[in-house]
């Protein structure tokens, strides 16, 4: 059970936080793995980060900017040349929003977070779906937010792409089950990562936000391994449609 041999996986945003820690579980099991980043010197250490963990790994890093059309579709065309297939996609590339409010939020400041968040996962579902149509299935897996679920005052269009991001699994599952193609989503909660860190190490969220968390600690990027290996292994092959919240009870409190 779980066993990832043979199989490829493709986590964008994989060379650090959450990303990584969904890599590390799949080479941890067993499966070949890509990874894309747009800082390439982070991909060069995540991809001997990941190599070191099972000897005989083939793990693969491409600098690559899912906001651009072009360079998804070269990178996924590459990713295969190099892998041989991918069974298994993990969308998890994205970007957070700036302050200022609503009211003073620019069209250029929107559209920055919604190329990434909505369109990055977008393109790189839709080259993977034509992959996988004539494979005859695989999985699809998109990082999404607690803020799809509830207000972030001074970052709606982070939220927006969050929400979005589950209503387009939800479609992918219906539209795409007939070709064994399941799609799910990960919420995670309040995760230690290098984009998160200095605001939960300040004292606002040390008093305000941390005693909300039924856990009473910060999630990190190995809590996110398991749920990886989970949904691109055939164990999951029934699950489709689905929303899975990671983030220590803070959605239930």
């Amino acid at each position: 059970m779980f066993d990832l041999t043979g199989k490829v996986a493709l986590v964008t945003g994989g060379n650090g936080g959450i990303g990584l820690g969904f890599a590390e579980g799949l080479v941890d099991h067993g499966a070949n793995v890509c990874i894309w980043g747009t800082n390439e010197q982070k991909n060069a250490a995540a991809k001997a980060r990941l190599e070191s963990i099972r000897a005989g790994a083939q793990v693969e890093a491409l600098r690559c900017d899912v906001s651009s059309e072009d360079e998804v579709v070269a990178s996924f065309a590459e990713t295969v040349a190099l892998l041989g297939h991918v069974d298994s996609c993990f969308a998890n590339a994205g970007v957070g929003g700036g302050g200022g409010g609503f009211d003073a939020m620019t069209a250029q400041e929107w559209q920055r977070v919604f190329q990434v968040n909505m369109d990055g996962v977008m393109f790189t579902f839709r080259e993977a779906v034509k992959h996988m149509k004539q494979r005859g299935g695989g999985s699809l897996v998109v990082t999404s937010s607690g803020t799809a679920r509830f207000g972030a005052a001074g970052s709606e269009h982070y939220s927006a792409t969050k929400a979005g991001v589950i209503a387009l699994i939800q479609s992918l599952a219906v539209g795409q089950a007939r070709y064994g193609i399941r799609a799910n989503a990960v919420i995670p909660g309040w995760i230690e990562t290098a984009m998160t860190e200095r605001a939960l190490q300040t004292e606002a969220f040390q008093t305000r936000v941390l005693k909300r968390i039924p856990q009473r600690r910060w999630g990190q990027p190995h809590d996110f391994r398991a749920i990886a290996v989970y949904f691109a292994s055939d164990e999951s092959s029934y699950h489709t449609g689905d929303t899975i919240a990671i983030d220590g009870g803070v959605s239930h409190f």
